[in-house]
């Protein structure tokens, strides 16, 4: 049963966190926050890889509900799978979803999926962006730690350790921007501000 419950979470994850915001941010200002494209720079690049670490977890949060027998496939992690971990997982997911929520709706409009070249936005340093300057990307980083947790497998150790290494990329690439487009104030903001919460 929690195996259905976890495959409706990821797919309800990925609708309040992204389809929904990106519905919201383009019926609002008219402008379509998902800023990755096909060419061949950085940045589009960790895109691909961020749909194909979604697609991942799609198929592996599947064959958990759905496909039984072909989670051995998967490379279970069995002495992970305990159910303290699974609580714990659960807690996580729950709680990084909220945060996640918050941290777009504090954004509003200013929020996207990538570096916008094209269009300036406001530089959110309120609310929970005052005591972190990726409260979205530390959100995502705890709902791969949390979907490890709950189903410990190759696959979900595969997604959050490379999910680690593209998020810690994206940043570096952002903030490079973020300097680039709001200067003095986005260096003030980095002196009050860690760029997680430590």
């Amino acid at each position: 049963m929690i195996y259905y419950a976890l495959f409706g979470y990821i797919l309800m994850d990925f609708g309040l966190t992204f389809v929904w915001p990106s519905y919201r941010v383009w019926k609002q200002t008219g402008i379509f926050p998902v800023t990755f494209s096909n060419k061949d720079t950085a940045h589009d690049y960790i895109g691909n890889v961020f749909k194909m670490l979604l697609g991942l977890l799609l198929i592996t949060g599947s064959m958990y509900a759905f496909y039984q027998q072909g989670v051995k496939y998967l490379l279970p992690v069995w002495y992970l799978e305990k159910p303290v971990f699974q609580i714990v997982g659960s807690v996580i997911l729950f709680v990084a979803l909220l945060w996640i929520a918050v941290a777009q709706h504090q954004m509003s409009n200013s929020w996207r999926i990538g570096i916008d070249e094209k269009n300036k936005t406001k530089l959110v340093t309120v609310g929970i962006f005052s005591i972190s300057r990726n409260p979205i990307f530390l959100g995502m980083l705890c709902t791969l730690l949390g979907l490890f947790l709950v189903i410990p497998n190759a696959i979900t150790f595969m997604v959050l350790v490379t999910g680690v290494i593209i998020i810690q990329v994206q940043i570096r690439l952002e903030e490079e921007f973020l300097e680039e487009q709001h200067g003095q104030d986005y260096r003030e903001y980095c002196s009050k501000t860690k760029r997680w919460i430590w």
